[in-house]
C-alpha cells in the first residue's frame, strides 16, 4: 500500500454508512450481487432524470458522445482504449456476443477449465452441440501447486482442433485467482485466441488488457467495482471488431448521422436507459477516492482472516495456499460433507437457508465436485466482526448436522 493510500484511508473499515445495508443484515457475498455505494445509486438516478426530462435531445444529441467519454473513462481504469470496449449489461451478454461470432465447424473445440462458471460451459456447450464441435473442460491441478503448474496443465489441452480458449481470471465456483498473463501468452505461441471471463476481477485486481493481451474480455461492474446491476462491458481487440454481430438486431446504425463506427451495432439495439452504464464512472471515482490499494488490502486481510479462522473450526485446510496471489477479497473454504443429498438446480443448501433464516447472515454455499465450499466475499462496509459472526453461527450450525 502506498503511503498517499495508507493515509487517506485510515478510517477505510468504517465505510458500512457508504451503502443502504439493512441494519443487523452481514453481506459475505458481494461475489454474486455487489452492492452499490450510494454515490454510484444517486449517480444512476440522476442519469436517468436526465434522460426523462427530454428523451429526444438524450438520445440523438447527448448519448454517443457520453457513452464515449464513460468507455474512455472505464478504459484508463482497465488498460484499455475507449474505442475497444462496449458496454453491454453483464459478463453473461458479453460472452454470448463472443460465442454467437465464434466460427466452429464440425469436430473444433472450445478449451475451458473445470472451475469455469456454471452459466459459461451452459453458453459453449450449446454453442458447440449446435454446430457439432466439442467443449473440452480440462481439470485443473489439485492442490495447486504454482502458476507454472497450472499453466503447464491447462495448456495441454490444446490440440490442432482448438479454435477458442474461454478462462477465469478469477474463477467463481473456487474463488482461485489464475495466471491469466501466462495463459494468454502461452496461447498466443500455440496460435489459438482467447476468451478472458473477468467478472470477479474488475477492481478486485488490478485489470491492465494491455498487459493481458487476450482477444476477449468480458466483466461485471455491479461486482467488485461496485457499479450499478445492468452495467458491464466487453473488451475486443483489433481484427476481431470487424464484422461482429449483435446478438439483437435493430437499427444497427448510429441515429445522429455520426460517422460509421463498430459499436453501432451494439449501440442502437432498441430503445434502452443507458444510466448504468453511465455511472459507472462514478463507481470508479468512488474507489479511487478511498484508495484502490488501501481497497484491495483490506478486503485481502478480510478474506485471511476467514479462512483461518473458518479452517481452525472445520480443521479443513483452504483449497488453495494461504501465501501468494491465489485469491484477492474472495476465498472459497471447504465445509465438513453432509449426509444431506446436494440441492436440486435452482434450490439452496439448506445450511445457507438457515444462516440467513437464523443469523441474517448473507453467504453463498457452493457445491462443487462432490464439495461443499463455503464462498466468503469481503467489501468495504465489512468488518472482523462480520467473520466472526458467521464463524460462531456456523459452528452451531454444523454441531446440529453432526448430531
Amino acid at each position: 500500500m502506498s503511503e498517499r493510500d495508507a493515509g487517506r484511508n485510515s478510517d477505510i473499515t468504517d465505510l458500512r454508512a457508504e451503502w443502504s445495508l439493512p441494519d443487523g443484515v452481514i453481506y459475505l457475498n458481494h461475489g454474486s450481487f455487489g452492492l452499490s455505494p450510494r454515490c454510484v445509486q444517486q449517480a444512476r438516478r440522476e442519469w436517468s432524470e436526465r434522460l426523462e426530462a427530454e428523451p429526444m435531445d438524450f438520445f440523438l444529441r447527448q448519448l454517443e458522445d457520453r457513452l464515449d467519454e464513460a468507455c474512455r473513462r472505464l478504459g484508463a481504469f482497465v488498460g484499455a482504449r475507449g474505442d475497444d470496449l462496449l458496454f453491454v449489461d453483464n459478463a453473461t451478454v458479453g460472452m454470448n456476443i463472443v460465442a454467437a461470432n465464434t466460427d466452429l465447424e464440425s469436430g473444433d473445440e472450445v478449451l475451458c477449465t473445470d472451475q469455469e462458471y456454471g452459466a459459461v460451459l451452459r453458453i459453449w456447450r450449446r454453442v458447440c452441440s449446435d454446430r457439432g464441435a466439442r467443449l473440452v473442460v480440462r481439470p485443473l491441478p489439485q492442490p495447486l501447486a504454482s502458476a507454472e503448474q497450472v499453466v503447464e496443465t491447462f495448456l495441454d489441452g490444446v490440440t490442432s482442433r482448438t479454435r477458442l480458449i474461454v478462462v477465469s481470471h478469477v474463477t467463481s465456483p473456487t474463488a482461485v485467482t489464475l495466471p491469466i498473463e501466462q495463459i494468454c501468452t502461452g496461447a498466443k505461441a500455440r496460435g489459438v485466441p482467447v476468451c478472458v471471463d473477468g467478472p470477479h476481477a474488475l477492481a478486485m485486481l488490478p485489470v491492465d488488457l494491455k498487459r493481458i493481451d487476450c482477444d476477449y474480455y468480458t466483466a461485471s461492474c455491479h461486482k467488485w467495482l461496485c457499479g450499478p446491476f445492468g452495467s458491464g462491458f466487453l473488451y475486443v481487440a483489433g481484427r476481431h471488431k470487424q464484422g461482429l454481430k449483435p446478438i439483437a438486431t435493430s437499427w444497427g446504425r448510429s441515429l445522429v448521422g455520426r460517422a460509421a463506427h463498430w459499436k453501432d451495432e451494439f449501440r442502437w439495439s432498441g430503445t434502452r436507459d443507458p444510466a448504468p452504464y453511465l455511472a459507472v464512472s462514478a463507481a470508479i471515482d468512488f474507489l479511487e477516492v478511498h484508495g484502490l490499494a488501501a481497497f484491495r488490502h483490506t478486503t485481502h486481510e478480510l478474506a485471511s482472516y476467514a479462512a483461518g479462522r473458518i479452517s481452525e473450526l472445520t480443521g479443513i485446510a483452504p483449497l488453495v495456499p494461504e501465501t501468494g496471489s491465489w485469491f484477492g477479497s474472495m476465498i472459497a473454504l471447504p465445509l465438513p460433507a453432509s449426509e444431506e443429498p446436494p440441492p436440486k438446480p435452482g434450490q439452496t443448501d439448506p445450511l445457507q437457508n438457515l444462516l440467513w433464516q437464523r443469523f441474517r447472515i448473507e453467504v453463498p454455499i457452493i457445491h462443487w465436485k462432490g464439495e461443499r465450499l463455503l464462498r466468503v466475499s469481503c467489501h468495504l462496509y465489512n468488518r472482523r466482526e462480520d467473520i466472526d459472526r458467521l464463524v460462531e453461527a456456523l459452528g452451531q450450525l454444523l454441531e446440529t448436522e453432526s448430531t
